[in-house]
């Protein structure tokens, strides 16, 4: 299995699922969840699934600081409806990384690990995601903003001759590598600019 390298180069997150220890799929239940996983989950890789995986590991930071993140114990609230633009797909990469779920997740065992109802759509909040801790009741809101990240411009022209059918297979190849070209760079020279990932209390 071949793809771009500098997804391995991407820190993994870190947490700690109960429910994952209780059943003894990880060792004190400690997991380590990548962007190669996050690709794998969404099919693809691209500057929202690059920011849905940066604004989880940075609203879990500002959350549970040196302390691991309690996977299943975080409520995700999102601001537009599951069907506008690509609320879906960040959600659905931090539904991976959180744990929580809609009505269709899972629904526990004694009363204990419902990782239902933990996340949901359509929500007054002031940022397009908010992260909540069920314990503390701490809130972060997360605003992303890749927009100061720039796009080779040859990519348009390419774009448009691959979704044609047109592009030759060189062609092809070098569009695919162009954008991941700008994901890498959000992902290895960008993630830690405070204009990539905003975070706020509340």
């Amino acid at each position: 299995m071949q793809y771009p390298a500098f997804f391995d180069r991407v820190p993994p997150i870190r947490l700690r699922d109960p429910l994952a220890e209780l059943l003894g799929a990880f060792e004190g239940g400690v997991m380590e969840i990548g962007y190669l996983d996050t690709v794998r989950l969404a099919g693809h890789s691209c500057p929202t699934v690059a920011g849905a995986f940066l604004m989880a590991r940075k609203g879990l930071a500002a959350l549970y600081g040196d302390q691991l993140p309690q996977r299943g114990e975080i409520q995700v609230e999102m601001q537009e409806p599951v069907t506008q633009g690509v609320c879906g797909v960040i959600a659905n990469v931090l539904t991976l990384i959180t744990g929580a779920t809609d009505e269709s997740g899972f629904h526990g065992l004694a009363g204990r690990f419902d990782r239902r109802h933990l996340l949901s759509f359509g929500n007054d909040n002031p940022a397009p995601v908010t992260l909540l801790r069920k314990d503390t009741g701490l809130r972060v809101s997360l605003n992303y903003d890749p927009s100061f990240v720039p796009a080779d411009p040859r990519m348009g022209l390419l774009m448009q001759r691959v979704l044609a059918g047109s592009a030759t297979a060189d062609e092809a190849g070098r569009f695919g590598r162009l954008w991941q070209g700008r994901v890498e760079a959000i992902l290895c020279e960008h993630a830690d600019d405070p204009r990539l990932v905003k975070v706020s209390e509340g």
